[in-house]
């Protein structure tokens, strides 16, 4: 039977013979023993000593199989336990000049991402988005939706034209999917609430540490909800997963420097902020907006950017919802407020400690000559939402969903720099390999 490194690292395990396979991480050669850190296929590390004449030939990233006795040892490096081998098998024999040593550019670990993706930090990242999407997924069962899988390749845009990646589809245009809201929408009437976990794609112009031009999109809808409903299910989701990850991942998230007492605060309810307020708030913070060379103070109908919601954000330890936003800057989709005109019932999820927008949501529009009147005002062509148009024709009911952005939200928990980090193979406005 063959172990990993964090198996054995307990005393139930010394003084027995055991079979290792993995990677070499480190090595350190001396006159009468090689000291060799092995990597196994889950990022676990440990110790293995040989004598002299076996291992000489090794390189860093060399695959080979350990055959040694546990013993344990204070002075070993990563967890006090070693393997001592008279016995190895190798596979291959990586040449001496793998490109990543243990300091190196940003640059160059992305341009050789196949190979970073073997870094710990990268496992550690990768156990806890398994974990984050295991996590999700479980609570949507718990609680009866049905997931469902729906296209990438669409005729109709969601976000705006803008951000659309365009492509030829045989004869026809398409484009890739901005998000799966709309056909969620239409399987609400059948299958009731429904969720789908899928990529999104996004041809923002945008260079910043929190966006990507692919990106995971967990997206949920339901029949006949309201707000309050709307901000529970996203309140009890993102508990659960925060709990989820405490639970399951904290050694992970110790490597990674994760704030584990910042994640251990969040509960419910989160705050809820009016849009009125958070105006205001900007305004006595002298936040400005940037219109094309110039800037200009924050007013009411701005839509809310990076630094506004970094500025709402930073002083805050808990989740915070901002609700009643302007009607004019949100999508043809969204329900106008019946109580309170202009404003939409709609709502983004900011994230604490400065790392803003991590989920957007609302109430969809149910009327169909309301609908048509907001696509005619955004410019959008009736024809291509023909489809979209039926649902409010035969059967219309309030529903209302939400869209969380996983590597925005993985990055908040492991408190990384940089959205790249939270993703193995990161599509950027200028990196599409490897």
């Amino acid at each position: 039977m063959y172990y990993r490194a964090n198996d054995i690292k307990h005393n139930d395990f010394i003084g027995k013979t055991i079979w290792l396979r993995g990677w070499v991480y480190r090595i350190r050669k001396q006159k009468d023993k090689n000291f060799v850190l092995i990597r196994d296929d889950r990022g676990g590390v440990i110790q293995c000593v040989f004598p002299s004449n076996i291992g000489s030939d090794l390189t860093i990233e060399s695959s080979l199989e350990v055959k040694g006795t546990v013993l344990k040892d204070e002075r070993a490096k990563e967890g006090g336990y070693e393997v001592r081998s008279e016995e190895i098998k190798v596979f291959n024999i990586a040449p001496p000049d793998f490109p990543i040593g243990e300091f190196q550019s940003t640059e160059l670990l992305l341009d050789n991402r196949h190979l970073a993706i073997r870094s710990r930090k990268m496992v550690a990242m990768s156990k806890i988005r398994a974990t984050v999407l295991q996590a999700a997924r479980q609570w949507f069962i718990d609680n009866d939706w049905i997931e469902v899988n729906v296209p990438t390749i669409v005729k109709s845009a969601v976000e705006g034209g803008s951000t659309l990646f365009s492509l030829k589809y045989y004869d026809d245009d398409a484009y890739l999917s901005q998000s799966a809201q709309l056909y969620l929408e239409a399987l609400v009437f059948s299958l009731g609430p429904v969720w789908t976990l899928a990529p999104s794609f996004r041809a923002e112009k945008s260079r910043t540490v929190r966006h990507l031009a692919e990106f995971l999109h967990l997206e949920a809808e339901s029949p006949w909800i309201e707000m309050d409903d709307l901000l529970r299910n996203q309140e009890k989701l993102l508990c659960g997963i925060v709990q989820k990850i405490i639970l399951d991942r904290s050694e992970d998230l110790k490597y990674l420097n994760a704030d584990l007492s910042a994640l251990n605060r969040i509960h419910e309810p989160f705050d809820r902020l009016k849009y009125d307020k958070a105006i205001e708030i900007l305004q006595s913070m002298e936040i400005k907006v940037q219109e094309g060379e110039t800037t200009r103070p924050v007013v009411w109908g701005d839509d809310l950017n990076i630094d506004s919601e970094r500025a709402i954000t930073r002083e805050k330890k808990r989740p915070i919802f901002i609700v009643g936003y302007p009607l004019e800057v949100k999508p043809f989709y969204v329900k106008e407020d019946p109580l309170n005109h202009g404003v939409a019932l709609s709502t983004d999820l900011l994230l604490p400690d400065g790392f803003g927008e991590v989920s957007s949501g609302g109430i969809r529009e149910d009327n169909i000559e309301n609908i048509r009147t907001r696509l005619k005002e955004q410019g959008l062509d009736l024809n291509s939402y023909s489809w979209y148009l039926d649902l409010r024709k035969y059967g219309s009911v309030p529903h209302g969903g939400f869209g969380i952005g996983i590597e925005r939200l993985i990055r908040w928990i492991i408190n990384s720099n940089d959205i790249k980090e939270c993703v193995l193979f990161p599509r950027t406005m200028s990196r599409v390999m490897p």
